[in-house]
């Protein structure tokens, strides 16, 4: 599916309209964030073209299902579709609790569950800025040496990996997690437009990053052969390789939850089982 020819390329809608801006730009700014051409649109949510044209530049009002119905075609997060809604007349339909909100405790005791059961692993929940909002015991076992500043709240798991006062100094495939890292927040970046993820993206590359001459650690000393991107940090117990796992709420109807993740890393090799193993009991 393609925009529009004659629509700007999508990329240069850098985050979504202010509320106060009407519902047909928003329509406009999220059809082309999508690569979606009015026919498209039109054809997936079931309205005609030409409605669908007349609601884009302003001469048809949508009813609030209308303004629900393309909002969930297009992907739209929780949080920006209570913008769409606004924007087009219509009181927010999603609230955003806090995660210690009493509504929320069976989410809440969920990923303390999640967390808990996967000792003696390391596991973590995050927010939609990758701010940590809970881990496990076995996380803090993976931070010695890590800047103090670095882990006064809210503390940042990506500005953590990354920084080099943080643990990029001990990531052995710096360069590789780097670009794994990077890779997923420029597609949060182009499914929410977030700016706040855009200023954390500018941050992160901005970071040094070793070059391959410059790396201290044998190429030898590090597996050469993954299904996936492995994070393969150094510690007192030796290299540990690890893989992660994302994990998030089904069918969210509040924004807290639709933005909280949890990240689970598992042992790639026997050797870092042992070794996490090990150190949970010492």
């Amino acid at each position: 599916m393609q925009a529009d020819p004659a629509s700007p390329d999508p990329t240069t809608f850098a985050k979504p309209p202010g509320a106060r801006e009407p519902f047909g730009m928003h329509l406009r700014h999220w059809r082309l964030r999508r690569r979606l051409s009015q026919f498209d649109l039109a054809e997936e949510a079931a309205v005609s073209t030409r409605h669908l044209s007349y609601v884009e530049t302003g001469r048809a009002a949508p009813s609030r299902e209308m303004v629900l119905r393309l909002a969930e075609r297009l992907g739209v997060p929780l949080r920006e579709r209570n913008a769409l809604l606004v924007a087009a007349g219509f009181a927010p339909m999603y609230r955003e609790r806090a995660l210690d909100d009493p509504a929320l405790a069976a989410a809440r005791q969920a990923v303390a569950m999640v967390l808990k059961g996967h000792e003696p692993y390391p596991a973590l929940a995050i927010d939609r800025h990758w701010n940590m909002v809970a881990a496990n015991a076995a996380v803090p076992r993976l931070l010695q040496g890590v800047a103090a500043a670095l882990l006064q709240p809210p503390v940042n798991v990506l500005r953590l990996a990354l920084h080099p006062d943080g643990l990029a100094p001990r990531i052995r495939n710096l360069r590789a997690w780097r670009s794994h890292l990077l890779e997923r927040v420029q597609q949060q970046i182009a499914a929410t437009g977030d700016a706040g993820l855009q200023a954390l993206h500018a941050e992160l590359v901005a970071y040094p990053v070793p070059q391959p001459d410059d790396d201290p650690h044998p190429a030898e000393a590090r597996p050469t052969q993954h299904f996936v991107v492995p994070l393969q940090l150094g510690t007192e117990a030796g290299v540990l390789n690890l893989i992660s796992a994302t994990t998030v709420f089904g069918s969210p109807v509040d924004i807290t939850l639709q933005e909280l993740a949890v990240e689970s890393f598992f042992p790639a090799d026997a050797a870092t089982a042992k070794r996490l193993a090990a150190m949970a009991s010492a």
